[in-house]
């Protein structure tokens, strides 16, 4: 069949009009895609746009960026405070599986470092750039990479990941433009939600400054207040640990007086060198002291170990420039948790500094109590010198002079039995008055004040306030040295008795003939001895043989418990305290 040229000359337009036809439907399906891409960015924006909650924002976006490039799997990694590593991973096409078989999330070295740089970087296959490595093992096969900066406020926040691009196809310009565009939108809103948490933070501060300020104003006890401290510290901040330490007088080191969290009865009472824990070091400087692992720190001293399952940790001195440091407060985060931010440093700065302040006016308040009683306590003591000693005193006289008049054995003893409960009784108001005039008749580090201190300290953890009798001419007879191995000995036997005993009462006895000194401390509890620490025991009397005296204990006729540590004295001593 020959063709005519009509007919060739009518088919040739209609084929250049099919052609023109494809490629219309080409360009059309093309923008159909793009208002579809745009439409699904713009989806994307005002999605994180609308979130506050920073871990909600970070996962919006790496799912949105794997969805806009219709990539397998996606990521972002936030550079951490140091600028080099990863802090947090957030993934997406990953299953809870292969999350579990890939381990710990990248370090940012190799490709997952190049977050550093600020600049996109987009790759057809990775394996052959220079840095192509640094994914962990049983990762996913990755060849087609897209990886997009975050910034917020001209910072590299992190970095978008993009990989395995779904049929087959590399990442496109369009691909880079789209995802650069969604990392601006993120950056926003991290910012948004950053500021947002702040404020947060600062509100949740602010209310714990009010509560201890009230707390303190309403005139709760110092330890009740400490523990507030401690405690709002450790909820606001989310950490496992909470202790402050106070210094000990006249002493190089501190004393945790409160702790709260995990392993707290491991902390209270521990004495701290100030040059081997991380306490001591923030309070010697003066100045906030960060670990990223406080557990294997090698400026800590690992004895006792205290530590364990706890990672990063902060050590903030309590206290302001014109007022010094009154001590310090430490916080402790389980391992693996994120390292404390300079945000969250600052802010626990400023409550410190806020927490000192209202330490400082409760003081004020007390001092001013404190005058008022000792006014009360030296017109107690002196009505009970001036009167009822000496009444007593004459009454006692008066019995020994009517019992050399009377011939009857059996009288005869029981006036010298009144006439030694007299004296006995005299005994007692004269301790009395030593208790109320302490602040007159001894100096401020005496060992009688200290005693008493000491007693008064144990009160709120005993539930009640021993009773305290004490003899002798402590302040003056009594080494520096026995003194402070009273001290230990009293404050581990009132810590027995909180624990163990379970005692509505107690009595500490301290007496020096002048040839030795004797603490005897009773209860009337049940099974303080039985529950007593062996190696709490065992030092009490270490203490007692290094200076040629002995420790006894033994149980009482009410079932209570009694010990008593018994030392001589030497010839000639420096007075102690």
């Amino acid at each position: 069949m020959v063709t005519s040229p009509e007919s060739s000359r009518v088919r040739l337009p209609q084929l250049r009009l099919d052609e023109l036809l494809d490629e219309l439907r080409a360009r059309v399906d093309a923008a159909r895609h793009t208002r579809d891409r745009v439409h699904g960015l713009l989806e994307a924006v005002l999605a994180v746009g609308g979130e506050l909650d920073l871990e909600h924002v970070l996962h919006i976006v790496v799912d949105a960026a794997a969805a806009l490039v219709d990539a397998e799997y996606a990521a972002l990694g936030v550079i951490g405070p140091d600028g080099r590593t990863l802090s947090a991973f957030h993934t997406a096409g990953l299953t809870e599986t292969q999350i579990a078989a890939i381990g710990p999330c990248p370090q940012g070295h190799g490709i997952p470092g190049e977050a550093r740089d600020p600049r996109p970087l987009r790759l057809t296959r990775l394996g052959g750039h220079q840095a192509a490595y640094g994914f962990p093992p049983h990762h996913p096969p990755v060849n087609g990479f897209l990886g997009v900066p975050i910034r917020v406020r001209d910072q590299v926040f992190g970095n978008l990941y993009l990989t395995e691009k779904r049929g087959g196809a590399g990442f496109g310009e369009e691909d880079e433009a789209i995802v650069s565009a969604l990392a601006v939108a993120a950056g926003m809103a991290i910012d948004h939600a950053r500021l947002y948490a702040d404020s947060r933070l600062r509100e949740r501060w602010l209310r714990a400054n009010a509560d201890i300020t009230h707390s303190l104003m309403s005139g709760s006890p110092r330890a009740e207040t400490l523990g507030l401290i401690a405690e709002r510290g450790r909820d606001i901040t989310g950490s496992a640990l909470a202790a402050l330490a106070v210094p000990m007088a006249e002493t190089k080191a501190l004393t945790v007086e409160i702790a709260v969290g995990l392993d707290a009865e491991n902390h209270r009472g521990l004495v701290l060198p100030l040059h081997e824990s991380l306490m001591g070091l923030a309070y010697t400087a003066a100045a906030p002291v960060a670990s990223d692992d406080i557990a294997h720190d090698p400026r800590i001293s690992p004895e006792p170990p205290r530590f364990k399952g706890l990672g990063p940790a902060v050590a903030v001195p309590v206290g302001t420039p014109e007022g010094g440091t009154r001590g310090v407060v430490l916080l402790a985060r389980e391992a693996g948790r994120a390292v404390f931010a300079r945000k969250e440093t600052e802010l626990l700065q400023a409550f410190s500094a806020q927490a000192s302040l209202a330490l400082e006016l409760a003081e004020h308040r007390q001092d001013a109590e404190r005058v008022a009683l000792l006014r009360d306590h030296e017109r107690i003591a002196r009505d009970l010198h001036d009167l009822a000693i000496q009444r007593l005193f004459a009454t006692g006289m008066t019995l020994q002079s009517t019992g050399r008049l009377i011939t009857h054995p059996e009288a005869t003893d029981r006036v010298q039995r009144a006439v030694d409960d007299l004296d006995e009784t005299i005994k007692i108001i004269r301790s009395a008055i030593f208790g109320l005039r302490r602040h007159e008749g001894a100096t401020a580090d005496g060992l009688r004040a200290r005693v008493v201190d000491s007693v008064g300290e144990a009160a709120p953890e005993l539930g009640f306030t021993p009773v305290l009798r004490i003899e002798g001419l402590l302040d003056t007879q009594v080494p520096r040295e026995v003194a402070d191995d009273i001290l230990a000995v009293l404050a581990e036997s009132l810590t027995g008795i909180a624990r163990h005993a379970r005692a509505s009462r107690a009595q500490v006895v301290l007496t020096t003939d002048g040839r030795e000194v004797v603490l005897t401390v009773s209860d009337n509890g049940a099974g303080a001895l039985d529950a007593a620490d062996a190696g709490g025991l065992r030092t009490m009397a270490e203490r007692a043989e290094r200076r040629g005296g002995h420790l006894s204990a033994s149980r009482r006729d009410d079932g209570g418990t009694e010990l008593t540590w018994r030392v001589p004295l030497p010839a000639e001593q420096e007075p102690g305290g």
